[in-house]
């Protein structure tokens, strides 16, 4: 087993672990000194809960367990969704001693801390994040929400969990697309920060793919190390956290046009780094083989890089728009200076940003 330390507060007094090993879900020691009272509130979904919940349950046998399974998808993350946390919560009378527990995806994740974030204006809650991309990210660095019919994770707050726990053992059972969808944030770390990372990535696609599991290890590891030390810097998106959020910009609109659960996020994601590349090369920061290099990466991961057809340059600067990266009417993207070196700028022709788009837009009818 690893053990990160996410570093929050002037001494540390809001730090926490992130766990990444295997078979941790067995493992009391690991959870039972961040739970805080004796009420513990378990939200999972309809895919996970069948798979883990007992085991997860089990774990937590000292305590006063309640539980709440959602609808599995993006398409559910919204206000009306999250009420049912709250009414387990109040109809089991839980003070704001309790903790609640998210088990699952980046959905169940974003909710759960959404709610503990809000619940009697703030209760304790722990991560048990089940897909990579949630292992990766989402777990970690407190941001909660949920989406808006305008615009992807508009609604929300930030709150840190107690600790972070990634068994690597659950994505045995992950569908082979949300696997490579979590495999588009991994490899955005290395594009951001770290081209030997990418390198490794280039020449270990291949293990990843197949689960193995020391490779998903040291790619969870080297990721959400990358992700401790961006958010303890700047926990709350004022600089350099937002280099994050490569390729989101064009992701998170594919997401909201083309409807919430329809493209995965890490596969909007895929799309929205390549199209970063394209006009990163096309204001002449990096070159053509620099794009035909994240092209191929992605490719290898088995990740879609064109963008719905039906989507136009206008299409997406009205998506854009209420992008939570948008400030004054400008729309910020996370761009490359070169690869491994990324930057946040709105200063560039906005005649190449539809040259991108144009040139990313799926044949007509695919």
């Amino acid at each position: 087993m690893k053990t990160l330390q996410v570093k929050l507060g002037e001494h540390g007094e809001r730090s926490y672990p992130i766990f990444i090993g295997q078979d941790l879900l067995a493992k009391p020691e690991l959870i039972e000194p961040y739970v805080k009272g004796s009420q513990v509130l378990i939200v999972s979904n309809e895919t996970i809960a069948p798979l883990y919940l007992n085991k997860v349950k089990s774990t937590f046998s000292a305590y006063d367990v309640q539980t709440v399974i959602l609808p599995d998808g993006e398409q559910y993350k919204n206000l009306t969704e999250l009420n049912a946390i709250f009414d387990a919560l109040l109809s089991a009378k839980f003070d704001r001693t309790c903790t609640l527990v998210a088990l699952g995806g980046g959905v169940v994740g974003d909710m759960t801390g959404f709610a503990a974030a809000c619940y009697q204006r703030g209760v304790n809650f722990i991560q048990i994040p089940t897909t990579l991309l949630a292992q990766v990210d989402s777990s970690v660095g407190g941001k909660t929400g949920v989406n808006h019919p305008q615009g992807k994770n508009m609604i929300g707050a930030f709150h840190q969990p107690c600790c972070v726990i990634a068994d690597s053992d659950t994505l045995n059972t992950l569908e082979d697309k949300q696997l490579s969808a979590g495999i588009a944030e991994v490899i955005k770390y290395g594009l951001i920060r770290d081209m030997s990372f990418t390198k490794w990535l280039e020449e270990n696609m291949h293990k990843l793919l197949e689960r193995d599991p020391e490779a998903l290890s040291y790619a969870i590891e080297v990721s959400c190390r990358c992700k401790a030390e961006i958010v303890a810097e700047d926990e709350k998106e004022s600089g350099v956290r937002a280099l994050l959020n490569l390729g989101h910009t064009f992701g998170h609109a594919i997401e909201t046009s083309t409807g919430y659960g329809n493209w995965l996020h890490g596969e909007a994601v895929a799309t929205g780094m390549l199209m970063a590349a394209d006009l990163s090369m096309r204001i002449g920061n990096i070159s053509i083989k620099d794009v035909e290099r994240v092209d191929n990466l992605l490719d290898m991961a088995m990740l879609p890089t064109r963008a719905p057809h039906h989507m136009d340059y206008e299409h997406y600067i009205e998506l854009m728009a209420v992008d939570k990266k948008t400030r004054a009417g400008k729309i910020n993207f996370v761009l490359f200076n070169k690869l491994g070196d990324a930057m946040v700028t709105n200063d560039f022709d906005h005649d190449f940003l539809r040259e991108t788009i144009e040139a990313h837009r799926a044949i007509d009818g695919q």
